[in-house]
């Protein structure tokens, strides 16, 4: 099959379009041909090399994190899903491989598209709408009246979680340009701070959760805004010693990581206030529920771009650039 391929790790290393041998699937598993993938900032990282040493691929290997297709077979313990099935899913980790024509996933991993959704706008949600369900509903636990802010509301992970936030209750703030302004006031913003003239720390407080996505400095300011017994949850770091233990990681590691996060732990617990840290996994269970909502129009897809397959590492390029509106996607071959 065809497949681009990170042939060896470096910062903005290229991906490279060549044979690769079929997936095999195992009795738990299901073939998918991919009909879109969608590119995020995660594949970058892991082709530059940054989560090697507690997410290490061999390369070369193939990367991608979202996809939506067709099942072609399904593994002997397999029941849920046969061939013809339109699904979507974010590959568990150790098994990325969507810039692909066929991917063999877990199928646990993997849940029914939308049916309001070309495959285009579903592979847009996986990873995202995973990121946004754990930190708001797993984590977050967010109830009606709540206060909310989300970083980047314009970005992937920001559209999808200002539109699960309203439909959860909350009012919602959130930062962006002015250029994106109407865009995050359609998705359910109540309270839109553009970033490049104001500052969110001088006009946000109380706010019981914070979703944050950006910098050190964002993330020092963050926890300012937060009301006594609020939350901080981060999908951009530092990584906390929770988040060690989940992988599993030995003690040397599990000592860099709370080193890393020391700081921001310790300033946490004086303002009486929580931080954790989110790495999402994949769950095809909540995927199925995330659908649910989809069709039932509480959710909308939000996609910039859609990219030929044979444009894949220009897609990757143009994500990197941060400019993109809601998604960007790759059509399958």
């Amino acid at each position: 099959m065809k497949a681009f391929v990170v042939d060896k790790y470096k910062k903005k290393g290229p991906l490279r379009l060549r044979d690769m041998p079929d997936p095999e699937i195992g009795a738990d598993d299901v073939l998918v041909r991919i009909d879109a993938a969608a590119i995020n900032l995660l594949d970058s990282k892991i082709r530059d090399g940054e989560f090697k040493l507690f997410l290490p691929y061999r390369p070369p290997f193939i990367p991608g994190h979202d996809l939506a297709g067709t099942v072609i077979r399904t593994g002997a313990n397999v029941r849920q899903f046969k061939a013809g099935d339109e699904v979507y899913a974010r590959p568990r980790d150790g098994r990325a491989g969507t810039f692909a024509e066929r991917i063999a996933v877990n199928a646990a991993d993997l849940a029914l598209k939308p049916t309001s959704l070309s495959m285009e706008e579903a592979a847009s949600i996986p990873l995202v709408g995973l990121t946004a369900w754990q930190a708001l509903v797993e984590l977050g636990k967010v109830k009606p009246g709540q206060k909310v802010f989300i970083q980047a509301g314009s970005g992937g992970v920001g559209t999808f979680a200002i539109q699960l936030a309203k439909h959860l209750g909350a009012t919602v703030a959130t930062t962006t340009s002015a250029a994106n302004a109407e865009l995050v006031r359609s998705l359910g913003a109540d309270v839109v701070i553009d970033y490049r003239t104001q500052d969110f720390e001088q006009l946000l407080s109380g706010y019981d959760l914070v979703l944050h996505s950006q910098d050190a400095k964002a993330l020092a300011k963050s926890l300012n805004v937060l009301k006594p017994g609020g939350k901080l949850i981060s999908i951009s770091g530092p990584p906390d010693i929770g988040f060690a233990r989940s992988l599993g990681m030995n003690p040397v590691l599990r000592l860099v990581v709370r080193m890393l996060s020391r700081g921001t732990v310790k300033k946490a617990k004086r303002l009486g206030v929580d931080y954790s840290f989110l790495f999402m996994r994949a769950d095809g269970g909540q995927l199925a529920e995330i659908a649910k909502l989809i069709d039932a129009g509480a959710i909308r897809a939000v996609v910039d771009k859609v990219f030929p397959f044979a444009q894949t590492a220009d897609a990757l390029a143009y994500v990197e650039t941060g400019r993109a509106k809601g998604k960007v996607v790759v059509q399958g071959l």
